[in-house]
C-alpha cells in the first residue's frame, strides 16, 4: 500500500531537515553562527532541520549558506527517499 501524498511531504521535509542538519554539522557551524551568516532567523533553522515543510526560496538560501549546491541536496534527497518515492496520491 502506498503512502498518501501528505505523508510523503511530511517525509520529504524531514529528509531534507535531516540532509542539511548533516551538512550544517559537517562544517562545524552553530545554528546561530550559520543562521547570522544567511540572516536567516534562528527558528528559520530550527523548523527546516526538524522537517517544517520549506519554501523552494528558503532551501536556495540554504543551500548558498551552506556554500553546497541546491542541485546536490535534491541529489541527496533522491537518493535517501529512494527511486520509488512520489508525492501523487494514486489508489
Amino acid at each position: 500500500m502506498q503512502e498518501s501524498g501528505k505523508d510523503n511531504i511530511t517525509k520529504l521535509s524531514q529528509a531534507i531537515g535531516q540532509i542539511i542538519k548533516q551538512h550544517r554539522i559537517a562544517q562545524d557551524k552553530s545554528v546561530y553562527k550559520i543562521s547570522a551568516e544567511t540572516c536567516m532567523r534562528k527558528s528559520t533553522w530550527l523548523n527546516v532541520e526538524s522537517g517544517v515543510d520549506i519554501r523552494l526560496s528558503t532551501l536556495w538560501k540554504i543551500a548558498e549558506g551552506l556554500d553546497v549546491d541546491i542541485l546536490d541536496l535534491i541529489k541527496e534527497l533522491k537518493q535517501q527517499l529512494g527511486s520509488d518515492f512520489t508525492l501523487s496520491d494514486f489508489d
